[in-house]
């Protein structure tokens, strides 16, 4: 009796165990039942990811060679179109823009529900376009831009005379840290009228310590943006760091703002005119919450650091892949020797 029960959950639990990786390997139910365009085989579970190599976007002109200008990728669980000819290129961004307009959110940005208040990420909707058209008509305008020209010009050439002032004393000097700081505080002065960087002040330095811990986050490419089975999970931690960053972050906007908030209902203020203060006369004025304290907060996140992201991206990510595709090995591995382990001995087991 004892034996024919064993035998029972060895079947259940096989059974339930082969399902789950069938499930992997299959991906999402709510894919596109849609004829995909030609791509390279997938393996099961990882799909294409090893295909990518250490450098994506050299190996992905090699396969545009093989299965052409429009092709499909299954990476992990996520299928992916990818476009490598100008004539697509143009026929997808400017005749059905509006269907490939949302994108897609990495689990790392889902960190402080950046993903439902941060612009970029919003859904193409209502409040997106509310949120556009303050940008456009209170920020972004020709008006603001040209105002802050003298504001660029002065920071330009306070790094012009960095480099002259290292050239002149024959020492070495780190480049990307000087334009790093130049836009930093070109931005911070644009937004809050202060400089955030090159500073002794705390907020300064913690400043720093922030973007430096989400620039290294940001150009980590995540398990769970190809398994998103594993977004409770967090495997890497990556998201988990994220939050701690972002609040940090976040925690620096709100004594700028709480504090710009006191000096506004002094008597006798005088408007800084600044884009902190632009948004919170918007905020006072209307009764939509369509520019509310948390979404300006989350304004300023996009802001203030799509340059150092931007440069993240473009440094580190290669690097960070190819400990990324180590890593996937290493799961892909275990996967099948766990498999193996559990049939070899359940086999050995029961005959």
């Amino acid at each position: 009796m004892e034996s024919l029960i064993n035998l029972v959950l060895c079947v259940l639990f096989t059974f339930v165990l082969v399902k789950i990786l069938h499930f992997i390997a299959r991906g999402s139910k709510t894919e596109s039942s849609g004829k995909l365009p030609p791509g390279p085989a997938a393996l099961p579970i990882i799909g294409s990811l090893l295909d990518l190599g250490d450098k994506p976007h050299k190996s992905l002109a090699r396969l545009a060679k093989t299965h052409g200008p429009l092709m499909s990728l299954k990476l992990g669980q996520i299928t992916t179109v990818v476009i490598s000819s100008p004539t697509l290129a143009k026929e997808v961004l400017q005749k059905h823009d509006v269907s490939f307009s949302n994108r897609t959110i990495p689990d790392a940005i889902r960190a402080h529900k950046h993903h439902e208040l941060g612009l970029p990420w919003v859904p193409i909707a209502v409040r997106w376009r509310n949120l556009r058209k303050v940008c456009n008509s209170y920020i972004f305008t020709n008006q603001k831009l040209d105002a802050n020209q003298d504001l660029r010009r002065k920071k330009i050439q306070e790094l012009v005379a960095l480099v002259q002032e290292h050239c002149l004393a024959g020492e070495a000097m780190d480049i990307g840290q000087a334009a790093f700081t130049t836009s930093l505080n070109a931005l911070s002065n644009s937004i809050f009228s202060l400089n955030l960087s090159d500073s002794n002040s705390e907020t300064a330095s913690q400043l720093k310590e922030v973007v430096g811990g989400i620039m290294e986050e940001a150009g980590k490419p995540n398990l769970a943006d190809y398994f998103p089975v594993l977004r409770r999970i967090d495997p890497q931690g990556i998201k988990r760091r994220m939050t701690i960053h972002f609040g940090k972050i976040l925690n620096i906007f709100d004594g700028i703002v709480n504090e710009r908030l006191q000096l506004r209902k002094m008597q006798g203020y005088v408007p800084v005119n600044d884009m902190l203060d632009t948004l919170l006369t918007v905020s006072e004025d209307n009764n939509e919450d369509i520019m509310e304290t948390s979404r300006i907060k989350h304004l300023f996140l996009v802001t203030s650091f799509s340059p150092p992201f931007t440069t993240c991206f473009i440094y580190v990510f290669p690097l960070k892949f190819s400990n990324f595709l180590y890593i996937l090995r290493e799961f892909s591995l275990l996967t099948s020797l766990f498999v193996t382990g559990f049939i070899c001995c359940w086999y050995r087991y029961n005959f």
